[in-house]
């Protein structure tokens, strides 16, 4: 089991790690500056993060020794927008998330990000390439903005059998997916329903709001989406989806995570509704299903007890490469880890900066 976890907040990135059987909360990294991804990379252990600092713009950040000290690289870049180019504006406002590239191709990064650009690098962060295909497909300027002005790319799902095999999801603007390392690219939302919509548009794979996306890494056509108005999962690679009618609690929320050797057990955290972004009964409460959404349990040993009203948003839940160790961070600055597949849950912190993101490091 993984025994370091990345913890992106608002005020810092904490390099949190396991030691004599306690997890241990360091002074952060960054302390003052939004993080808004992060990244272990499996292939050599380099950790990379990004920060949002607002006017100052997004910055990157690259550690070689495991967090101890971090050297500044460089951000995507749009490239100029020509004069009357429909859509938003050709800027970056966040990257949104990172992920590598297969593990035959050293050095390579995918970053999505706000607007609704997919950027790739060859050489670990130096360079980034926008990859103009998907932005400058014709229904890209028909994306919406889900929660911020402009679409975002917040999923990226790299096949780990093909590296050419590349999904990546939109909000709002569906599932898309390429089979030629970005060549080209096809819608894959068929199955999906948006229930905000007007009947007529409401199975429309383009207005599909997918909050986050997550491949089962052993069997990678199995993949999970917390959608804006229920979870979708898929058994054939994005080709289609059909919608799990019975969850438990809600099925409005953020996260999902799906065990990486069991495509059929997934890990959620619901929320009330869009309305009321709180957990439902003010009990923060995770959700698993074992066999593939027929049925749910609902987890909240070592969860508050009290009225809580933490929200975990879609990067803030992780599974480690065991399937045993979980992890959660809130809105409200807690942080919670259990290290039995959700059965029990230790409060780690309470009190740091609203949690963004958690990624487990190998």
């Amino acid at each position: 089991m993984s025994d370091r976890l990345l913890v992106g907040t608002r005020k810092g990135l904490f390099n949190i790690a396991r030691r004599n059987g306690r997890w241990s909360v360091p002074e952060p990294s960054f302390l003052g500056d939004p993080v808004t991804a992060v990244l272990a990379d499996p292939r050599d252990g380099t950790l990379y993060a990004a920060l949002n600092l607002g006017h100052f713009g997004v910055k990157m950040r690259r550690s070689k020794d495991a967090g101890k000290t971090w050297e500044e690289h460089t951000p995507p870049t749009y490239p100029p927008q020509p004069e009357n180019a429909p859509g938003p504006a050709w800027k970056l406002v966040q990257v949104w998330v990172m992920e590598t590239g297969g593990a035959d191709e050293p050095g390579v990064l995918w970053a999505g990000t706000i607007p609704g650009g997919l950027f790739r690098s060859r050489d670990g962060g130096e360079n980034w390439s926008l990859v103009r295909s998907l932005w400058e497909h014709p229904s890209r300027t028909e994306w919406m903005g889900g929660g911020y002005d402009a679409a975002g790319i917040h999923s990226i799902c790299v096949d780990p059998r093909d590296r050419r095999k590349v999904s990546v999801a939109v909000s709002t603007g569906g599932v898309w997916q390429s089979r030629d390392a970005g060549e080209t690219w096809d819608l894959r939302a068929s199955g999906m329903r948006a229930e905000y919509m007007p009947p007529d548009r409401q199975a429309d794979p383009l207005v599909q709001d997918v909050h986050r996306m997550v491949a089962c890494a052993r069997r990678p056509d199995v993949l999970w989406a917390q959608h804006h108005n229920g979870v979708f999962r898929s058994t054939d690679g994005a080709a289609s989806w059909h919608e799990i009618r019975e969850c438990a609690l809600s099925a409005f929320g953020f996260a999902v995570a799906v065990d990486p050797n069991d495509g059929d057990t997934a890990w959620f955290v619901p929320a009330i509704k869009d309305e009321k972004r709180v957990p439902v009964n003010a009990q923060l409460a995770v959700t698993r299903t074992r066999d593939g959404g027929r049925t749910f349990e609902v987890l909240r040993e070592g969860l508050p007890a009290e009225p809580a009203y933490d929200l975990v948003y879609r990067h803030a839940l992780d599974v480690d490469a065991s399937g045993e160790r979980l992890a959660i961070g809130s809105t409200s600055g807690g942080l919670w880890i259990s290290e039995d597949r959700g059965e029990r849950w230790q409060c780690i912190s309470a009190h740091l900066p609203p949690i963004a993101t958690v990624r487990f490091a190998p």
